[in-house]
């Protein structure tokens, strides 16, 4: 039954009779008369808050710093990204019901800091791949410079020793070249940056007579492809192998003009190419 607003009377909930308060049955219907008023019905517009539900952790936010957490590896990285998106995304729509914003930015920064630390490993493997090259044709072409002036400094040594002894000439003692001209130690004792020296070959005009020739000879220490050998004699004339063979630079050597000695960059280039494409 329903009660009337600002009356005593009830009407039957069964045939809408109107029934006095004190009547138990309905006089139409016979249907028993409750004094509790009926309960209106719930609008399905507003849907009631559910009570005591706690929120879920989002999958893909656990997801994210899962994978970020392996960062190192780019496509954990990507992961980590992809699901930290998702997951904000789906913990905004959840309304409440979803949680763990906190663990998916986490992914999103574990996960961009891989891809940044990966574009940055990239970026420097590139820079030192193009720069190796270069330095190491710098490195060969100091080498072969000094190269040149020590064999230019040892022809020096040998023109200031035979004039100072013009009864022997010239000789094939590097030690008796560096007493004579003050060399340094490394080339008094034959080898300096990477080449050895060697002083060979000196004859007589006449027996017994003061030595009027020789052969200095410069060649790497160590086999390299690309590194030339040098060698000179009386003449002051510097030749070169670019084999860099000694024997070779003896009997084929190609002479070095004066603007190759002072500036070697285009001869050592030169080398580099015709050893890697005889």
């Amino acid at each position: 039954m329903v009660l009337r607003e600002g009356s005593r009377n009830m009407f039957c909930g069964g045939c809408g009779n109107n029934i006095a308060t004190d009547e138990r049955f309905c006089s139409v219907c016979g249907q028993e008369v409750s004094a509790t008023p009926a309960s209106p019905t719930p609008s399905l517009g507003s849907p009631s808050p559910v009570i005591g539900i706690f929120p879920e952790t989002s999958g893909k936010a656990i997801g994210s710093l899962i994978s970020g957490i392996f960062f190192f590896f780019v496509p954990f990285s990507i992961v980590a990204i992809i699901f930290g998106h998702l997951s904000l995304s789906e913990i905004r729509r959840s309304a409440g019901r979803l949680k763990g914003r906190a663990w998916a930015i986490g992914g999103l920064i574990l996960g961009y800091a891989g891809v940044a630390v990966t574009i940055t490993v990239i970026v420097a493997i590139f820079i030192f791949r193009q720069s190796a090259p270069t330095s190491a044709l710098n490195q060969q072409i100091g080498t072969e410079s000094s190269a040149v002036a020590a064999v230019r400094t040892l022809n020096t040594a040998e023109i200031a020793y035979s004039q100072a002894h013009p009864a022997l000439g010239y000789t094939c003692s590097l030690s008796e070249l560096a007493g004579s001209w003050g060399m340094s130690g490394e080339l008094a004792g034959g080898q300096k940056n990477g080449y050895v020296f060697k002083v060979q070959g000196c004859k007589p005009a006449k027996t017994n007579g003061p030595i009027v020739k020789y052969h200095l000879l410069a060649y790497p220490a160590q086999s390299k492809g690309g590194t030339p050998a040098f060698c000179s004699n009386e003449s002051d004339v510097i030749k070169v192998a670019r084999n860099g063979s000694p024997q070779d630079c003896l009997t084929i050597g190609i002479d070095l003009s004066d603007n190759e000695i002072n500036h070697p960059q285009g001869w050592s280039k030169a080398s580099s190419v015709e050893t890697a494409h005889p």
